[in-house]
């Protein structure tokens, strides 16, 4: 299990953070997701064969923008 620590652009409410919480929590792979509207940050908990293309697909399509 690896923890990942990333900056998210575009969050403006807690509303926000369920969609990139979501967005992130369904990639396979990834067992939970702790976003953070304050830090603008999402904390992933995932297996060594998630890759960081596949999060920053899940996040844009929810509107936000993932930053490796």
């Amino acid at each position: 299990m690896t923890k990942l620590t990333y900056n998210i652009e575009g969050m403006t409410c807690d509303h926000c953070v369920l969609h990139v919480t979501q967005a992130l929590e369904s990639v396979a792979g990834v067992k939970s997701a702790k976003v953070s509207l304050k830090k603008k940050q999402a904390e992933v908990r995932a297996d060594e064969t998630v890759n960081v293309e596949n999060l920053e697909s899940a996040v844009a399509a929810a509107g936000y923008k993932l930053v490796p």
